[in-house]
Formats: C-alpha cells, sequence, structure tokens
C-alpha cells in the first residue's frame, strides 16, 4: 500500500479555493448521500475519505471512479488539470491507511496504489476512453496526473 506523490506541475489551470469550494464540495457530497449526484458524464462519483495531512481530521470528496475488478476502483487525481494535486491525494500519500470509499451507501475501507509504467499507462488508456474530460486535463498541465487503486481491504 502505497501513494506516490508525484512531482506538481509548473502550469495548469486554477482551481477555486476557500468557503466556496468548502460550500459546494459540502453540497456535493450531501446531494450524494441522498442519492443524487452519483454519476458526472455517465462516470460513476464515489465519496472518498482521506485524513488531512496537516490537520489530520477526516475530510471527504466526491470523485469521478471506474469500476476495476471487484471492490477495486481507479481515481484519478487530475484536479481538473490543475499545476497541484488534488487535496485528497496528498492526504492519501501521507496518510494511506486511512481511506475510505462510499459506494451505494456503504462505506468501505480501501487500500491505496499508485499504478506505474505499464500497468498505469493501460489503465490511462482506458480512462480517457470511457470519459475523454481526463484526456482534456492532463493537456493543460505538465505534471503526470496521478492514477490510484483503491481495494477494499475487508
Amino acid at each position: 500500500m502505497s501513494v506516490d506523490r508525484t512531482p506538481a506541475g509548473t502550469r495548469g489551470v486554477k482551481m477555486p479555493g476557500g468557503p466556496l469550494r468548502k460550500l459546494f464540495v459540502g453540497l456535493a457530497v450531501a446531494a450524494h448521500r441522498l442519492g443524487v449526484g452519483r454519476r458526472m458524464d455517465n462516470t460513476p462519483v464515489l465519496l472518498l475519505t482521506t485524513r488531512g495531512s496537516r490537520s489530520g481530521q477526516l475530510r471527504t470528496a466526491p470523485v469521478m471512479c471506474f469500476a476495476w475488478g471487484e471492490h477495486t476502483w481507479l481515481v484519478v487525481a487530475s484536479a481538473g488539470g490543475a499545476a497541484q494535486h488534488p487535496a485528497w491525494f496528498v492526504n492519501m500519500a501521507h496518510n494511506p491507511q486511512d481511506v475510505w470509499v462510499e459506494v451505494d451507501g456503504k462505506k468501505i475501507q480501501v487500500a491505496p496504489q499508485s499504478l506505474r509504467g505499464a500497468e498505469r499507462e493501460e489503465a490511462w488508456r482506458q480512462i480517457v476512453a470511457r470519459s475523454s474530460r481526463f484526456g482534456g486535463y492532463q493537456e493543460k498541465t505538465d505534471r503526470e496526473i496521478p492514477v490510484v487503486r483503491l481495494s477494499a481491504t475487508g
């Protein structure tokens, strides 16, 4: 179980932050738990909970996911093509033992694993084939966008 925090990029989109982002994420999480917003562009969305790398608090974010076998999902740390990794990815790299997903109303602890080399390239090819938006995100930044496999631990 390891998540490699690869280098940030030098260019990419600017993601909104602050109170407005916290409000949006909070509303998206609540909607997901009510059964709304569980798909984006016909791709499933799960709730990903990680432990904050600095605060130590549990943080939950909606993340597009790709089924990768039974009780295994791939998530993409794209941040919309930002130069920086999303906070959930940084948290996961610092605290890989504290990662959960919520799928179909069930909270499941998962073990995260960064994909590398040929395995990452094959997964990336399939992800872009399922949701072309990710190919566009890669064009916006010069960092290699991480792909993480989340496997249920129980």
